[in-house]
């Protein structure tokens, strides 16, 4: 499968989240404050770069995350309402680079650049000996 047959640059998907107490540092980490946890917000970013291309991949094919360069730029208390975006801005064979952003209710709390490469679910897991 060549990515730049069915992935379009502006694809794009955007995901919710109210910041429950699992996804904090201080869940975490002891002694941390109950606020977003950079990796928790990463994820989120992943998660809707996928979003935005999953229905375009041929059956049997998956994107991985292979790249995160994220900056979080404010804390989020429990509660608070996250929203994650993220756009489509490059797309070569088997690489699809993505322009992501995270929300809360009052401001950016993160920004940044995901890569997400192209696998063949059957070749993987042949190459790792997997059911």
């Amino acid at each position: 499968m060549d990515a730049r047959d069915v992935i379009k640059i502006g694809m794009s998907a955007e995901r919710t989240l109210v910041v429950p107490p699992e996804r904090t540092v201080g869940h975490f980490v002891p002694h941390m404050p109950m606020v977003y946890a950079t990796p928790m917000m990463i994820l989120e970013m992943e998660m809707a770069s996928g979003d935005a291309i999953k229905h375009c991949l041929e059956p049997g094919w998956v994107t991985v995350g292979t790249e995160v360069d994220i900056r979080h730029l404010a804390a989020t208390p429990v509660g608070a309402t996250v929203r994650t975006t993220a756009t489509v801005i490059e797309v070569e064979r088997r690489v699809i680079r993505f322009e992501v952003a995270a929300y809360d209710d009052k401001r950016k709390i993160g920004e940044g650049r995901h890569a997400r490469g192209l696998v063949s679910v059957a070749t993987f897991k042949e190459r790792f000996g997997l059911p």
